[in-house]
């Protein structure tokens, strides 16, 4: 029942053969998108992502378990705005990192959200990509591997490691700091699930103090992934940065980054004295 909300309706009429709407039926969609994939389709399931929590069942048994390729297209990841408090996408990161076989990917604009499109048809089991609401903003077009992480920029003092979204408020704190006498690097971490360890720890050598940020639940996401890699090294100071343990309320995006200081001003003030730690 979302064709307009997740942008399919031109291709639903181009494709009316190989679109199907389920109506508000998300248990539904997930298991009948597992049907296709068992009989050979590459089925891509777009939705919201607060509405893909009432498929999580669906999205353990049906498809994870059985490894099944189905792409999940997680529309709303993060903050949605004027769609209110109910349809944050605050938590997908938090339900999906714990299930096994699933690929997790989050594009920082809308030229590497194209390139994740045609790299799931890469890989054999399943895949989520997240991506927010709103129009995109290009970065680059950068052509290395989806599955390794993307340096953005380099700088001394200490490396953000973001997800998606996050990057341009990465960029924006990292341009703030920059009048302030401090260098900060920048890694887009655009495949969250698994990570490539090795490749992530490669650009953050030599960093004394790591920052991530998230568009998503702090206690439970990409952060918590990344202090686990990196328990055993005493000497780099970690800051997690993403949303609170509450419920987020109505509001323009903006005004509700400041409220939960990851507006860039924020992020920049509380990197300066985490640096100073």
């Amino acid at each position: 029942a979302m064709p307009d909300g997740t942008g399919l309706s031109l291709f639903a009429q181009t494709h009316p053969d190989r679109f199907f709407d389920v109506g508000i039926a998300e248990q539904h969609a997930v298991t009948f998108a597992a049907g296709l994939a068992a009989s050979g389709k590459r089925p891509f399931v777009a939705m919201y992502s607060s509405f893909l929590q009432r498929a999580y069942d669906q999205i353990i048994h049906d498809v994870c378990l059985q490894n099944l390729p189905v792409t999940f297209c997680i529309d709303r990841a993060g903050l949605v705005g004027a769609d209110g408090e109910t349809h944050h996408g605050a938590f997908d990161l938090s339900f999906l990192l714990p299930i096994p076989n699933i690929t997790i990917l989050s594009p920082k604009d809308g030229y590497e959200l194209k390139r994740m499109l045609s790299y799931t048809l890469e890989l054999d089991g399943p895949v989520a990509i997240r991506y927010p609401r709103g129009k995109s903003c290009e970065i680059n077009s950068d052509e290395t591997r989806i599955s390794e992480p993307e340096i953005i920029r380099t700088g001394p003092d200490c490396i953000i490691i973001a997800e998606g979204a996050a990057v341009n408020s990465a960029i924006s704190c990292a341009l703030i700091l920059e009048k302030r006498g401090v260098s900060c690097g920048i890694l887009n971490l655009r495949q969250i699930k698994p990570i490539d360890e090795k490749s992530m720890l490669l650009a953050t050598a030599g960093y004394g103090h790591i920052v991530t940020l998230e568009n998503g639940a702090v206690n439970s996401g990409m952060g918590v992934q990344i202090a686990s890699i990196m328990k055993n090294m005493d000497a780099v100071k970690l800051l997690n940065k993403g949303y609170p343990d509450h419920f987020i309320t109505h509001g323009e995006t903006n005004d509700l980054l400041r409220s939960i200081s990851l507006d860039s001003e924020s992020l920049a003030n509380e990197i300066e004295c985490f640096l100073k730690v």
